[in-house]
């Protein structure tokens, strides 16, 4: 959530940011300075007949104690009306106070200063690329094909247990799903990131501090009576630990890895691109989530990238970075690195990683704060990224592994996997 402060104070700024996403949110702006006027002015009234409120009760206990009740009972009826007009106005400030909140909540972040105006994928500036396009069978198939050939994924069996988009995992493709799993951790781990394994449901509060909420509703798995959410990544319990905290600014920044099943509503499409692994509503996933201090934030955003760019390389997968377009960005983040991997047998890229920047888009949501050098009290900057997520890596490395005979693997995986060939 924008915090009010910047909306106030670089309004012209905040709209220019909003218009590189391709809509001009300007009239959104301006209603929010409207309410929150008028709601600062609500306080100000309310302040003051709180103040006459406390005066004349004063005076009222000194005219009974002078015995001068006829003038105490004018003063106590004149009391009675501002009471109830106070009662009034108390009203009308939380409705005020609601709007506000609810428009705030309607408004995505600001882009970075970084970030390019555009409106779609295509938009996208490509920053990085790194590998050789594999050289593969003049037979080589889809990763789907040869899930089924080697048995590593049952699809119809997922189907049949739950429906589409919940695949099973069989042999050794759970074995292979496990040592992603155990490696992706481990280099996180080296790097310095404090494992945690949280739940993978959430309560209301949690998807609105991390902007799942109100933005994604008809995305997530909703347990209605519990009103409890499926959670769509690692990133929304993680960064929720620190919900309605202050921290120090020694433990900045904080640097946390978990590994979750996701899970996901994508609305119905069909065809070759959401096929096999392409695109599922159960995944694996490996999140890094950190912390930091605003003056610290894009290097820590750097160092993030430069961690995925280490997992895809000693994966031996061709894979290329984009910097997303304003347009392209989901609702809460300031700036977003995609990692895109080579798929061979389908001659395209499939996104694996996103690595994000919020800046207090989701701090301000949260209240989650740290105490400065001045010793007050200032928003952190949240940061997350998939380390990896598993789908489309596997997909990727049967496709451009596979052989005449089998499918060679990673060696980075062979310590994790037991066997070095499918």
């Amino acid at each position: 959530m924008l915090t009010l402060n910047a909306i106030r104070n670089q309004t012209q700024e905040i709209i220019d940011r909003l218009a590189k996403r391709g809509i001009d949110r300007s009239a959104d702006i301006q209603e929010v300075i409207r309410l929150d006027e008028e709601k600062r002015s609500k306080q100000t009234l309310l302040e003051q007949n709180l103040a006459k409120s406390n005066t004349l009760a004063k005076e009222i206990g000194e005219l009974f104690k002078t015995g001068n009740k006829a003038e105490a009972d004018i003063k106590r009826e004149e009391s009675i009306q501002i009471k109830e007009a106070y009662k009034v106005m108390e009203t009308e400030l939380a409705e005020l106070d609601k709007q506000l909140t609810d428009k705030l909540y309607e408004i995505p972040n600001a882009p970075s200063h970084a970030v390019k105006t555009g409106r779609s994928a295509d938009d996208n500036e490509v920053v990085y690329e790194w590998g050789e396009e594999p050289v593969l069978p003049a037979d080589a198939k889809p990763h789907w094909e040869l899930t089924s050939q080697y048995s590593l994924v049952d699809f119809e069996l997922g189907n049949k247990i739950t429906g589409a988009g919940f695949p099973v995992y069989t042999g050794k493709g759970a074995r292979l799903q496990r040592a992603l799993i155990n490696f992706f951790l481990d280099e996180a781990l080296k790097a310095g990131y404090y494992e945690i394994q949280p739940p993978i449901l959430v309560n209301e509060a949690s998807g609105i501090g991390t902007g799942q909420l109100p933005d994604k509703e008809g995305q997530m798995y909703h347990a209605t009576i519990d009103n409890l959410y499926c959670i769509p990544t690692a990133e929304v319990p993680i960064t929720n630990i620190y919900r309605d905290v202050i921290l120090k600014e020694e433990e900045l920044p904080i640097k946390n890895v978990g590994y979750t099943p996701c899970f996901r509503r994508e609305a119905g499409s069909y065809g070759a691109h959401v096929r096999g692994l392409n695109r599922l509503h159960q995944f694996d996933k490996v999140e890094i989530v950190q912390i930091a201090r605003p003056d610290q934030s894009y290097e820590i955003l750097e160092e993030m990238v430069d961690h995925v760019k280490g997992l895809m390389t000693k994966l031996g997968l061709k894979f290329r970075i984009l910097r997303l377009c304003g347009g392209d960005m989901g609702f809460a983040s300031a700036l977003t690195y995609d990692f895109e991997a080579w798929s061979g047998a389908q001659q395209k890229w499939l996104e694996v990683s996103s690595t994000s920047n919020f800046e207090t888009f989701q701090a301000n949501r949260l209240k989650c704060r740290f105490k400065n050098k001045d010793g007050k009290n200032e928003l952190v900057h949240t940061l997350n990224g998939s380390a990896l997520a598993l789908p489309r890596i596997v997909a990727s490395i049967l496709e451009n592994y596979q052989t005449e005979d089998g499918i060679n693997l990673p060696e980075c995986l062979h310590p994790y996997l037991g066997f070095t060939k499918i």
